[in-house]
Formats: C-alpha cells, structure tokens, sequence
C-alpha cells in the first residue's frame, strides 16, 4: 500500500490518487482518496475539476481519506457567484481598468460562501457539483448529477437539483459508532486485518476495535 502513488491499479491510467496529482496548496486531500476520468487526464483534476478556484479568495478544497469522486465531479468556487448584494450582477470590479476603479476591491464582485469541505469516506458520484460553501459529512453518498447547494449530514444520501436528503445509510447508532471508530485514521495494518469486517457491515466489530 503507498498512498503516495499516482495510479493505485496495474494499467489503469484512468483511476489516480489525487493527492499525488494535486499541486495548488489550497486544495488538500487525505490518503487514498481517488479520483476516475475517462473523458480526461485524471492528472488534470485540479484544472478541469475544480472551477473558479482563484488565490485572491483563499478559499480552500477540503477532502478526507478514503473518498471516491467519480468521472466529471466539479467543485464550483466563490468567484462564480456574483454577487446579488448590487443592484447589477455585471461583475464590474474585475473590469477595474475599464471603469478606473480600485483593484482592491476585486472581491466584490462576487459573494464569498466559504471553502469547500469533503469528509472521509465520501463517494461522490457521476458530474456531481458542488458548490461553494458547503461541507459533506463523513460517509455520504452524492448522486450522480446531484447539484450539492447546502451542507450534506454523515452518512447520508443525497441527490437531485438541488440536491436534498434521500436517506441515511445506516440507523444512528451504527453512524455514531462509525464516526466514533474514524476507522480511516487507523493505521493502515489495523485497516487491512478490518476490510472483511467492514465490507460485510459488520458495525458491531468496528465498535469493539476502537
């Protein structure tokens, strides 16, 4: 197991770790968390996945371990939002030198919502978008196409335009215990001797391991 690899399977150059592709130091991801495209160079996440991402803003991508982003998931930044405070959504302040305005006030020209914030053990499925500002929860699920406006709780399912709650993965006690064990922050040979466990589900035994 290296983390630090860029292709984790044999002759797959389409599957990437995306911590070893991503250079942009406001985007900061957790071990073992891929990334698939088909369409493009999965190497080139960080130019054709993450939009409207601009240093002026130092707004920040999150991700934890162990998530799962499949093919053409975007992560829509602040610059995209013009803002709706002015009576114009022309965004005239990044037009300073045409209007002779102060270029200090860049930032104006748009509503800043946050950074983006993704937990551990995430899938987020087929050209889902996120936006600015929100955090999913450790554990959930969003679905394909999904566009993800507000905060997704744990190990919830979300989908639609815009994407709502479907339903919770797993009763909340199992959620407690899970988010209780952080199983992703175990060591890796801890991790490995537990797959069987939890690929069957088997919550019960994640709890005893703690």
């Amino acid at each position: 197991m290296d983390p630090e690899k860029i292709y984790p399977r044999t002759n797959d150059h389409e599957t990437v770790y995306l911590k070893s592709v991503v250079k942009n130091p406001n985007i900061l991801v957790g071990d073992f968390t891929m990334y698939n495209d088909f369409v493009n160079d999965p190497r080139q996440f960080e130019k054709n996945n993450v939009l409207y991402h601009y240093p002026i803003n130092h707004d920040k991508l999150v991700i934890g371990k162990f998530c799962s982003i499949a093919c053409g998931a975007k992560f829509l930044f602040n610059s995209a939002n013009h803002t709706q405070a002015s009576l114009s959504t022309y965004p005239f302040p990044i037009f300073f030198e045409e209007w002779g305005l102060d270029v200090r006030n860049i930032t104006s020209a748009w509503d800043n919502k946050g950074d983006i914030v993704i937990g551990n053990d995430v899938w987020i499925g087929y050209e889902a978008l996120i936006l600015s500002g929100v955090t999913i929860g450790d554990g959930a699920i969003i679905g394909a196409r999904a566009v993800v406006t507000k905060d997704v709780p744990p190990y919830t399912i979300a989908g639609g335009v815009p994407a709502k709650a479907i339903r919770k993965r797993f009763s909340d006690d199992a959620v407690s215990a899970l988010l209780k064990s952080k199983w992703w922050d175990w060591p890796e040979e801890k991790i490995q001797r537990s797959i069987s466990d939890i690929q069957a589900g088997r919550v019960g035994r994640l709890r005893d391991l703690c």
